[in-house]
């Protein structure tokens, strides 16, 4: 017994040793991520190969008992036996993948433990199958929200699956054979089951914490760098954010460039890369024309056309607006050397941002020339305060639950990129309204933990047109103004109904009131509270009234125990793709 044990321990170091290397792998990591069906045909493939390797790799006990230990199992006798490993991949395969994976990952470790042995024992064939789908099953139902049970689940599990293998050996084979193999099988293979899960969610632990770090640093870049964007990309606000990048980041050297000259460039070789110049590397240039990331790992391909150059290493993404590459961020190291996952993913992640902060700079540009009452609307949209207010939050989240705060930023992310592509719009359908106010009550929700609730009661379709920004106005100033010193039982309505061709849009609360002193005043002016000024209503009853005319004019009904914002516009319905085309 103790030579089969030491035999089997060797062969599971070997699977031990290609998990390892199997978790190493990006393509693996993804796979176990969600349950798809690419995702499950791939792990089958993987596994199926494992289970063959696992018997391939087993010691053969032949009839008298004896322990044969071939390199390589290719076939044996009839009459002989094989203890391996088989039953930890199964195991493995359920708990990564699920039942069903389980049971065609056993079915094929089964029927090729039959043909090589000469076809004779088939009941491996079904013992294989049900360990496959009773682990799949019990294993989802315990593991509750998390990816995989816990270490204490995992090895009760892999026991159980062993205890189901020795039952059916013993029913077929007989007390002999289970007297032999029964201590080191259980125990190898519940140890290795353990391990092999330990190793994933150990892995997957590691990725997560490099996620949190990565967008913390990127949060921190950004609240930094915010500010100098508002105006634009330009020569002054070009050099602070490549300053502040070189402080927070180990890189010899950062760059931004517009589509032509360089705006700015601090630290190794700012002696040629001068600013408001000419960009002069090849590879800048490369990157700004076919607005496609590129990295380059030697003076050649970065491609300076100066002798002394220092440096040797660098990636450059694009800086796009509408799909328009408008021009670059650079950086550098003075060696050479490959970049991290990290540094890599920085890069790009600030490049994402830069873009979006331009794009809607040059929104609030561009709109300032068409029309000041509706630059003034978007600007109440993307308010630096509540932005800064959303990175202090997911901060904050960042401590706590790192699936949290990537939920926040992709709200955060969503609620810009709506401000941008729905702000140069007079009017949106409902449904693009109601997934901006989504995406801000999201946020909100992180900050204050069931402070407030929305409810929508609709009887019209979410084609239909209605003000850019209309609703989330109204939700915001419920949750700012409505709520003082009330921390749940708040409640928003938001209500949409077609009456004589029109569309009638109220939005209630059931908040403390407004007082009387302000409440004919609201709308109609700003006003100077130290709890805000009244603007975003201001300016959304004089888009209102001057596009459907004084019809649409703001009404507000108050009292102690509620507010309604109603207002009347034309009922329209968006142009299908078809009719547009």
């Amino acid at each position: 017994m103790f030579n089969l044990f030491i035999l089997l321990a060797e062969r599971l170091g070997i699977i031990m040793v290609l998990a390892f290397l199997l978790v190493n792998m990006r393509f693996f990591r993804d796979l176990i991520e969600e349950r798809t069906l690419k995702s499950q045909t791939w792990l089958f493939v993987i596994f199926s190969l494992f289970v063959v390797v696992a018997n391939l790799a087993g010691v053969e006990i032949s009839s008298s008992k004896e322990i044969i230990a071939p390199l390589i199992v290719t076939g044996m006798p009839q009459s002989d036996s094989i203890a391996n490993t088989r039953v930890l991949v199964i195991t493995t395969a359920s708990l990564t993948a699920g039942p069903y994976v389980g049971m065609l990952v056993g079915l094929v470790g089964g029927l090729h433990r039959v043909i090589f042995g000469g076809f004779s024992d088939y009941f491996y064939i079904v013992s294989s199958v049900l360990i496959g789908y009773l682990v799949g099953v019990w294993g989802d139902r315990v593991k509750k929200n998390n990816l995989y049970p816990s270490t204490l689940w995992v090895a009760i599990l892999s026991l159980l699956a062993e205890l189901i293998q020795m039952a059916f050996i013993f029913a077929f084979r007989g007390f002999g054979l289970i007297k032999l193999v029964f201590v080191p099988m259980i125990l190898l293979n519940t140890i290795g089951s353990s391990l092999f899960i330990e190793i994933l969610k150990t892995y997957l632990s590691n990725e997560r914490q490099l996620r949190a770090v990565q967008t913390k640093d990127v949060l921190e870049l950004t609240n930094k760098t915010l500010p100098y964007f508002r105006h634009g990309l330009d020569l002054d606000s070009a050099a602070h954010v490549c300053q502040i990048i070189k402080e927070y980041t180990n890189f010899d050297a950062v760059g931004l460039t517009d589509r032509v000259n360089v705006l700015a460039h601090v630290g190794a070789g700012q002696d040629h890369h001068i600013a408001n110049e000419p960009v002069i590397t090849d590879l800048s240039k490369t990157v700004i024309s076919a607005g496609k990331e590129k990295r380059a790992y030697t003076k050649a391909e970065i491609g300076c056309p100066h002798q002394d150059c220092p440096l040797t290493s660098a990636i450059v993404c694009p800086l796009q607006v509408n799909k328009k590459t408008i021009g670059a961020l650079k950086l550098y190291f003075c060696e050479q050397r490959k970049m991290t996952v990290v540094e890599e993913n920085l890069v790009r992640g600030l490049a994402m941002i830069f873009s979006g902060q331009l794009a809607i700079g040059i929104a609030e540009q561009q709109t300032s020339l068409v029309n000041e009452a509706e630059i003034r609307a978007l600007q109440v949209q993307i308010n630096p305060h509540f932005f800064f207010n959303a990175i202090n939050t997911i901060g904050a989240l960042m401590r706590v639950d790192v699936d949290k705060a990537h939920e926040a930023l992709m709200e955060l992310s969503t609620f810009f990129r709506s401000s941008l592509k729905n702000g140069q719009s007079k009017e949106i359908t409902l449904e693009q309204e109601k997934r901006y106010v989504s995406a801000y009550t999201g946020i909100e929700s992180l900050r204050f933990p069931n402070k407030f609730t929305v409810n929508y009661r609709i009887d019209v379709p979410e084609t239909t047109l209605i003000p850019s920004f209309c609703l989330q106005i109204f939700v915001e100033n419920a949750i700012k103004h409505a709520f003082k010193g009330r921390k749940t039982g708040n409640k928003i309505v938001i209500n949409l109904c077609s009456r004589n061709q029109n569309l009638e849009i109220t939005v209630s609360d059931n908040g403390s009131g407004i007082e009387p002193a302000i409440l004919k005043r609201l709308g109609q002016e700003t006003i100077s509270e130290s709890q805000g000024s009244g603007t975003a209503l201001y300016n959304l009853n004089r888009r209102l009234k001057g596009l459907y005319g004084t019809s649409s004019e703001l009404q507000i009904t108050t009292g102690p125990t509620g507010t309604s914002f109603r207002t009347e516009i034309p009922l329209k319905q968006a142009k299908s793709k078809s009719k547009e085309s």
